[in-house]
């Protein structure tokens, strides 16, 4: 009796022992990683019936489910507060960024999964009395006076005639697009610049007619932006591979042609 529960004991601790070598080899989560929510429209928001949705979301969502990473999203915070505490590491990822030299320092991008493009729009019957406009130059040496995001970069060439603008009080800023489409349709300048699909998301939602003026503004690629403290470059790797193989399938276009991304 005394040999049998010996050699009992024996292989259970064996079981046990071999058991906790299978659980340490696998991770319990291979690829995790945190987001912050935010409203964005029409790339992340809260639809009628409260649930997160966009274009963004939806393209992350395609991209973690084919890298098998799984995506926990936090609540909304400030843009200020998303950025400082991506930061100092306590998200993993942000949405639609755009490498740059100074967040090399503390972040690792992915390769692009879709375009930014800015735009120029005026009210339909404006149409008749505006010039064309093809360029900021050209812009500037009119006479039409502009509504424009109170932040962001959007090049040199805009940064030349913001100040020719300014000068000769043809500008105007707001600080998001409902207020932007607002001060449109009330006649507080000719013409708005904006991101296209923000723009004319927000001018449904409104009921505002707009025309597209043909001068693009902008476009420029955007990237998934990992925080270099709490990711891995194998974590980056894995979600690039991800978005290859989707462009390839054509997935990830056909989300972007359901929200008419340009």
């Amino acid at each position: 009796m005394t040999l049998y529960g010996s050699t009992s004991r024996m292989r259970l601790r064996h079981f046990l022992f071999t058991a906790v070598l299978g659980v340490t080899a696998t991770p319990a989560v291979a690829c995790r990683m945190t987001m912050a929510l935010e409203q964005w429209p029409p790339y992340v928001y809260r639809d009628a019936q409260g649930s997160y949705t966009g274009l963004d979301l939806e393209l992350l969502q395609a991209i973690f489910k084919e890298a098998q990473c799984t995506l926990v999203t936090l609540p909304e915070l400030p843009t200020a507060r998303r950025q400082l505490l991506f930061q100092k590491g306590g998200l993993d990822l942000m949405l639609a960024a755009s490498e740059t030299p100074e967040r090399l320092s503390y972040a690792r991008f992915s390769i692009a999964y879709r375009d930014e493009a800015v735009g120029l729009f005026s009210k339909p019957g404006n149409a008749a009395s505006q010039p064309p406009v093809g360029s900021f130059a050209q812009l500037a040496r009119g006479k039409s006076t502009l509504l424009a995001p109170k932040v962001g970069w959007y090049g040199a060439q805009y940064a030349a005639a913001r100040a020719q603008l300014e000068k000769e009080s043809r500008l105007n800023t707001f600080g998001g697009f409902q207020q932007g489409v607002r001060m449109l349709d009330a006649g507080r300048a000719d013409l708005l610049m904006g991101d296209v699909l923000a723009v004319r998301h927000e001018a449904r939602q409104q009921g505002v007619a707009l025309r597209t003026l043909p001068f693009l503004a902008l476009r420029a690629p955007v990237h998934l932006m990992l925080n270099a403290r709490s990711t891995s470059s194998a974590d980056l790797a894995r979600l690039n591979a991800a978005i290859t193989r989707l462009e390839q399938r054509g997935a990830l276009a056909a989300i972007r042609a359901r929200y008419e991304a340009p």
